[in-house]
Order: C-alpha cells, then structure tokens, then sequence
C-alpha cells in the first residue's frame, strides 16, 4: 500500500511563509515573535491559511493581533474557509459526500475498519478516498489513518451547517453534543439527517419520546456512544430501515423496535445494553457483518441467525444471563470471531461446529461449560482457542482437526483431568496453558509430536511426570512446572520420572532430569519453583539457551556445579529456599539473584565472582550475615561497586539488598551519576546515615569518603 500525505510545511518554512506576508521580511518582527507562532500552530502549516492570515495581519498592532487570535478560537476565518471551499467545489457529488463524512463523522478512524461502512454508503473507498488525497483535502498516516486539517474539517463542518443555520435538525450530519440533544429532546429531527455520532457521554439522565426518530427516515448512521443515562419510558417506535451501523451504549430497552428491518447494515453495537432478545425468528440482513452486545446482562439467548451469512464477528462477552445459542451458530461459514468471555450461564454450545472462517473463539470464564462441540469439517483457520475458567472435563479427540491452532488456554480448568491422544503431529501448536487444572495428572504420551511448540504452562497442575516425548520439543522456549508438587516428594524419588524407567528402576534423578531436557536446546525460561524438590541434580550442561531459572521455595540444600555451564543465565531466582547453604560459582553474565528468605544461606562463592555485576537480594539471610559479619560485608560491597565503577559508566545499574538482623528496612544501594547512594537504616542508636560521592580515580583507587570513615568509626568496623 502507498500512504498518501498532503502537502505542509515544517514550522520554520511556515514561520518564515508567514512573517513575509505579515512583515514583508523573512521573520517576525520583535514583540510579535509568540503571536506569529500562534498563527503558525493555528495553520499546522497549511500554506494557503498562512498566507491569507499574514496578508490580514499586515501593519496591525499587537491589541489588533490579539483580537484576531481570540476571533479565530471561536470562528475559523471566512476568507480562509471561502479560499478552501475552491477545492472542495471541483470534486464530483460522491467524493463532497465522503470528505463531509470524513469532516464531521470518520477524522481519525482507520482506513480498513470503516472500509465496508463506506462501501454500503455507496462511495469506492480505494478510489473517493485517493481522489480526495490528491486534491490535499485529507491525508492517510503510515497507520492507514484518515486525517484532515483542522480548518479543512471546519470548512466541512461549515458547509453542513449552511444546511439550516438556525435548526440542526434540518442538517445532513449532527456531531456537537449541545445540537444533538436539541434534536432529540425537542424531536426537531427531520428526513433531511443522515448522520448522527455523538462521542461524549451524555451527563445527566435524558428522557426521549418513543417517537424521537421517526421523522428520520434517510439516516444511515447513527453511533450514540455511551448514553446509559436515556431513558426511553414509552419505548421505540421507530428506526430507518437506512441504517448501516447503529451504535448505542446502553441502549436501554429490551428490543428493538418491532418494524425495524435494517437490511442494509453493517456494524450492530450496544454494548450494555437492555436487550434480552435481538430479534424473533429468522431475520434478513445480508450485509451484516458484526454483532457485539458484550456486557448486555440480560441477554438470555442468541437469535436465528440463519439470516446472517456475512457475519463476522460475533461479540457477546460478558453477558452473564446468556444460556442458550441458538443452532444457527454453526452455519456461519464466514464467522471470523466469536467472543463468549464470562458468559457464566452457558451451559451448553451445539453438539458441533463447523466454522471455517473462525480465527478467535474465546469460551473464557463460561464457568458452567461442560462439554465442548465436535469438530467436523475443516476449521483449520481457528488459530486461538480460549477454554480457561470453564467446567470442561475433556477434550474431544476431534481437536486434532483444529491444524491451524496456535494458542490453546485451558488455564484454572479445575475439572479437566485428561487430554486426548490426539494426532498432535497435525497440529501448528505454539503456545499450550494448563496451568490451575488441578486434576490433571498426567500429559499425553505423544506431545513431543507438537514440534512447533515455544511455551508450556503445565503450573499447579496434579502431574507426576512429563512424557518421554517432552525431549522432542526443539522449539519449546518457555517451560513451567510451578507448584507441581507431586513430581518428587523425597530425595530418593526420580524428579522426572518416566513409566518406562520406573520398570528399570534407576535410582540416577540426575539421569532423568537429564534425559528429560536433552533435547531442549531452544529453552529460554524454565520456572520449577515450589515443586518440593529437596535435591537439583546435576545436569544443566543441556540448556545452553537458558536465561532465566526459578527455583523459589524448594527445599534443596545445594545447588549443582553445573549451574556455571549456564552461560546464558540472566535470572536466577532462589527466594524461601530455606534449606539453601551456599551458592556456588555461578556464570559470568548473571544479572540479578534472589536469594530473599534463605535463611540457612551461610556462603557465598568468593567475590571475585560476581564483579559487582549482578543485583544481588540476600533480605533476611540472617546466617549469612552472622558468618561473614556485617561490617565486612557491607564494606566489601561498597569497595567492588567503587573499583568496578568506571567499568559500568553508562549503563544501566542494579540494585544491591541486603537485610540486617533486627530491621525490618533494607539497605539499598542505588546510582546517583557517576557515584553510589547508600541508604542505611541500622538498628539503634544510628538512625540513618547518607554515604553519597563515591567515585573511582584514575588508577583504580578507591575513595570510600570522610562519612563512610565516620560510619566506619561509629559502628567500631574491622
């Protein structure tokens, strides 16, 4: 696609436009220098505006300057807008109907998403919308946004309030909340509107006559934004059959009108709305393409919409009263989306679906969901399945039909306690959440066939061991065991343990951890935190790719040697491992450990490991502190963060903690510039000290400042 702009110029080419108009010389004279740019602001750089505002201004004074300001914030120039008109007057009848559209309706909207809106107004979008970029009458961003110039948008206002000066119900569009109220409170709308958009909420509670569209017969278009606080006491006689989006928040009744046929529309939204039931029987309405309703609580069921082949994009979520879908639902050949998110009173969907066209299907938080439909067909385009919160017990083996899937979320499905055997080999899977499926216990023995998968949440689930396939997962980047707790209860148990070792009963955990993850070259995250490990085994030498590794809450006593091979490691969490001793050497690159609440940590390796590179959280490692000694530590801290200084100039620092007995604060030490802060909150008598100015000098040397000596002094530090 070609973005198209129309011509401006940059602030300084327009200030320079504009003072030789206004001055006869390049630039502003003196004192008018803020006026000028005034102007310049006001004309965005709209050369035929800044010539025509410099030519008016000539030979005035600053007052006269001002007055001109003040006039232009409540009425656009008439000269100017007369000059713009010129433009506007050449182009053909449809595309003067696509820029007053534009003017008063569609300024910042996306090209694509109003494309069929234009379309059923009857205008070539591709074409009107270039015939108006050529003439510079409106311009479309690198976004596909459409944009205009603010006086060109007044100019299309101007134009349709010329329409009737005195009445706004006898005007083609109503944009201005203040005209729209009129209209409807007063029913002075007449067959002369086409267009209402009103995008403010209305402040106060309106009441409206059942008969306050009625005399509309042409409008088109009418988005009413969030009118939750109208009320319609007598009902709805009337909408235009004209209609091709209606969109009305909180649309307060329970139907629409009962002689209401809209075969021409194209976008329904009414979000929280007062509808129960959208239509009786079959309805036609060939052009519709979306429905959304999300948060219309008393919705009960969906309508026949056998009527409805366009659809695509069905949007009820939220609404909590619906209980029934109606069969229709699977005939839907072009059904792109299909939103049922916390549709709590669902309890069934039809016994099949063959959606062809469907991408998104989101079923999250229908908490009363049992079963899901057959697949039959081919629904290869569904790439995102969302099933989490629901009663779902199973999956039907069908699922393998659904190649084209990327995500499937079955996250906090508490009743699910299998998957299928499917032919997962077919399948395109990249992301599979299983997390909070409680009864859960086990895996199927082929997903290793799911070749393309990158995550795998499989966290708090009830599983004993992962497949032997799991090895096959080249792609897999993202792997959480998080809270499986049923994966090695005692140091003698297998941390992964496969039914086919368990019948050669090796005694090697180290062995199956290895065998597990031998083939998971590409694993970035591994997070096996509150597993009830008490044992690491040996064997990381694998996970070349890993960079971050969560080990919180487990119970072993050390870690393996091994931990330095991870030359990737970025991330190491060990927080409330409570029987954690000692840290070994670990790699070079590691940016931040967390060690907080390891209580028996009593060493760490040599200081020369670590550089002062990485953030270090040692809160409330109370023997730590009792064995290397307080004052020492805090000592050579500060000496490896002064020696290393020069060597992280620029770049970004981290945090160092450490918790001291006794204090429920931490010492933090933060960059300040070149140097380091030191906020100490000792426990009494000091109160709390400031160390600030640490710097390294040229050879290296370390100047640890008069008040670090005095701290050192106070506190009797060796």
């Amino acid at each position: 696609m070609t973005y198209m702009t129309a011509k401006g110029l940059d602030k300084d080419e327009a200030l320079q436009l504009f003072s030789l108009r206004a001055f006869k010389k390049p630039h502003p004279k003196e004192n008018y220098e803020d006026f000028s740019m005034c102007f310049v602001n006001y004309t965005n750089g709209l050369p035929l505006a800044l010539k025509v505002l410099g030519s008016l201004l000539f030979n005035k004074s600053t007052d006269e300057w001002k007055c001109v300001i003040d006039k232009l914030k409540a009425e656009p120039n008439k000269e100017i807008l007369d000059i713009l008109q010129i433009s506007f007057d050449g182009l053909m009848d449809t595309e003067k109907e696509l820029f007053l559209d534009i003017a008063c309706f569609f300024k910042g909207e996306n090209k694509g998403c109003i494309r069929d809106i234009l379309q059923s107004f009857g205008y070539y979008p591709d074409y009107n919308i270039g015939v108006l970029v050529d003439k510079s009458l409106i311009t479309i961003n690198e976004n596909g946004t459409l944009w205009m110039h603010d006086l060109l948008q007044e100019m299309g206002q101007e134009i349709v309030r010329r329409g009737s000066r005195k009445e706004a119900g006898g005007r083609t569009r109503l944009w201005l909340c203040e005209d729209i109220l009129h209209v409807l409170k007063n029913n002075t709308g007449t067959e002369v509107v086409e267009g209402i958009v009103l995008n403010i909420p209305i402040q106060k509670e309106e009441v409206l006559d059942a008969g306050v569209f009625s005399n509309m017969k042409k409008m088109r278009l009418l988005k009413m934004g969030d009118m939750g606080k109208v009320k319609l006491p007598q009902g709805l006689d009337y909408l235009s059959n004209e209609l091709r989006i209606i969109e009305w928040h909180g649309y307060p009744l329970s139907s629409m009108p009962a002689n209401f046929q809209p075969n021409k529309l194209v976008e329904l939204k009414m979000h929280c709305s007062g509808i129960k039931r959208l239509w009786d029987g079959i309805m036609n309405l060939d052009e519709l393409k979306l429905i959304d309703l999300r948060n219309s609580q008393n919705l009960i069921e969906t309508p026949n919409l056998s009527g409805v082949p366009k659809l695509k994009q069905l949007i009820l979520q939220g609404c909590t009263g619906l209980s029934k879908i109606h069969p229709s639902l699977e005939n839907l050949k072009q059904l792109v989306q299909l939103d049922l998110n916390g549709c709590k009173d669902l309890e069934s969907l039809p016994h099949k679906i063959n959606l062809e066209s469907l991408e998104v299907f989101i079923l999250s938080g229908c908490s009363k969901l049992k079963k899901f439909p057959e697949v039959v067909g081919n629904m290869s385009c569904l790439s995102e399945l969302y099933l989490n919160e629901t009663a779902i017990k199973d999956l039907p083996l069908s699922v393998e039909l659904l190649t084209g899937l990327i995500k499937l979320d079955l996250r906090d499905c508490k009743n699910l306690s299998s998957l299928p055997n499917a032919c997962y080999s077919s399948m395109s899977l990249k992301i599979l959440t299983l997390s909070g499926c409680s009864k859960l216990d086990a895996l199927p023995e082929n997903l290793g066939n799911l070749e393309g998968l990158e995550e795998l949440d499989v966290s708090g689930t009830a599983i004993k061991y992962l497949p032997t396939s799991i090895n096959h997962l080249k792609n897999l980047r993202v792997l959480s065991l998080r809270g499986c707790k049923g994966l090695s209860p005692k140091p003698s148990n297998k941390l992964f343990s496969f039914p086919s070792m368990q019948q050669r009963r090796s005694p090697d955990p180290a062995a199956m951890l290895e065998f597990s993850l031998s083939g998971l070259w590409s694993l970035t995250e591994l997070d096996l935190s509150y597993c009830n490990l008490q044992a690491i085994p040996n064997a990381f030498d694998c996970l070349s790719s890993l960079l971050k590794l969560n080990l919180e809450g487990n119970h072993f006593v050390s870690l393996p040697k091994s931990m330095i091979q991870l030359s990737n490691l970025k991330d190491l969490v060990l927080s409330c491992c409570t029987n954690l001793r000692s840290l070994p050497e670990l790699p070079s690159n590691i940016k931040y450990i967390d060690a907080t609440q390891c209580t028996s940590l009593e060493t760490l390796s040599s200081e020369s490991e670590y550089d002062f590179q990485p953030a270090l959280r040692l809160l409330n490692c109370v023997k730590l502190i009792e064995n290397q000694g307080y004052s020492n530590m805090l000592l050579t801290i500060l000496r490896r963060y002064v020696i290393n200084e020069k060597h992280y100039r620029g770049q970004e620092r981290l945090a160092h903690y450490i918790d001291i007995p006794g204090v429920a604060e931490m010492i933090s030490l933060l960059p300040v510039a070149r140097g380091l802060v030191l906020l100490l909150l000792p426990p009494p008598p000091l109160h709390r000290l400031w160390v600030s100015g640490l710097h390294a000098d040229d050879d290296d040397g370390v100047e640890l400042g008069s008040a670090t000596q005095k701290l050192k002094d106070s506190r009797n530090w060796s």
